[in-house]
């Protein structure tokens, strides 16, 4: 008797056996039988024509309807399920045929469900697959939504009280210009002070907002000029002179290769960088501290180093200093003044640093052995800056190629 003939000897049984194996409630036996007779006639074709791939269609049908608590599991569901009908099928050949007609269905049968198992795997790990990149897909979509939800925040808040700011700024200053036109007003006159201190810092805050906000869009734009970094870093520290004092830091320059040179970057934004990073070495360096400029010339690029005998960075929180609002450590212990030691701030100013170096096409980054209030082991900023002889403003780059042509001749 063939193979194909004792396939149908035992249909009924193996199909029925099979739906009280796998139903796990009467409800849905009806659908279950229609799956299990249509994988029966498609294994009844694999034999009849020896190609085990007719399997093939069902298998991924199994697999394209797994739920997600099916995705979700540990354990391999449609491999189950194959053996579940091996299992069936073995049980049926020994209850209903003699061992000889058993053993040739079981031959004619076993490379069918090897080639089962095989696809089975396959398909269940591709929906696997699928289904993990659509759940990170997802995660992604929400990260970015609520990632422009911030940026939004943030540029319509300091859009907001940029206005409300700039009207007390006015009002106060005509104020104090009146005042000041009396006499005996001195206390008043301090009053005042205090309140200008505070619009000021208020508005440093709002333009940082504003910054990171232009950053996040990529709307940041750069005016580049011809500059000195060595005048740059003299401006700076004639800025800072007063902070140094106060807190006892002494500040140190070292002239490198490529300090006196002429390079086009943004001023202001360079300006800019240079301050906030010097800013944050002079609140995480204790008073008496040192903070050294150096740096290198290298193959189309100048890196300058900012390094301190601060409190240093846990190497895990090294990246994440420079993330929006990436303060580290317990903010309820820091001071609220913007250079005291440990002084406070909104954890923006190393963003904005790396969002202006990024669009000059440079690179910054934080080296330092770790944490430590007692014994300050530092850290040390490096700033990649790159070389441009010229500006990349075509306009602007007319304009200093006509003045030039101007220029008497020597």
């Amino acid at each position: 008797m063939s193979e194909l003939k004792l396939l149908e000897i035992i249909r009924p049984i193996w199909i029925n056996r099979a739906v009280q194996t796998l139903a796990k409630g009467v409800s849905t036996r009806e659908d279950l039988l229609g799956q299990i007779e249509n994988f029966y006639n498609l294994m009844f074709q694999a034999i009849e024509t020896g190609d085990p791939s007719w399997l093939d269609s069902v298998l991924s049908g199994w697999a394209s309807s797994l739920t997600q608590t099916d995705l979700e599991s540990p354990s391999s569901i449609l491999t189950q399920l194959v053996n579940e009908f091996f299992e069936v099928t073995l049980t049926v050949c020994q209850e209903t045929l003699d061992e000889v007609q058993a053993m040739r269905l079981l031959r004619a049968l076993l490379p069918c469900f090897s080639h089962a198992y095989e696809k089975a795997a396959q398909f269940e790990i591709q929906a696997r697959v699928s289904y993990v990149s659509q759940q990170l897909n997802q995660a992604q979509q929400v990260a970015e939504r609520l990632d422009r939800s911030k940026s939004d925040f943030i540029a319509i808040a300091a859009h907001e009280l940029r206005t409300p700011l700039t009207l007390i700024e006015g009002y106060t200053s005509m104020l104090g210009e009146n005042i000041r036109q009396e006499q005996n007003n001195s206390n008043v006159t301090i009053l005042l002070e205090g309140i200008q201190n505070g619009v000021g810092r208020l508005q440093s805050i709002i333009n940082d907002m504003i910054d990171v906000s232009m950053i996040d869009n990529n709307l940041l734009k750069l005016h580049y000029q011809p500059v000195w970094l060595n005048q740059l870093l003299t401006i700076l520290i004639s800025e800072l002179e007063s902070t140094l004092q106060e807190r006892k830091l002494s500040l140190e320059i070292i002239a490198f290769p490529g300090y006196n040179e002429v390079i086009f970057v943004d001023p202001e934004r360079i300006m800019q960088v240079f301050r906030n990073i010097l800013s944050n070495a002079i609140k995480f360096t204790p008073d008496g501290g040192k903070i050294q400029i150096n740096g290198r010339k290298l193959s189309g690029f100048i890196e300058v180093t900012v390094s301190d005998t601060g409190i240093g960075i846990d190497p895990e929180d090294q990246t994440l200093i420079f993330e929006k609002f990436g303060r580290v450590g317990n903010s309820a212990l820091h001071s609220s003044g913007k250079t005291k030691f440990k002084g406070g701030g909104p954890g923006l100013g190393l963003h904005i640093a790396k969002g202006i170096i990024e669009t000059h096409g440079g690179a910054i980054w934080v080296e330092s052995p770790g944490y430590d209030e007692i014994r300050c082991p530092g850290s040390t900023f490096h700033i990649l800056l790159p070389i441009q002889a010229e500006t990349p403003d075509q306009k602007l780059a007319r304009l200093y190629e006509t003045l030039s042509k101007r220029q008497p001749a020597q």
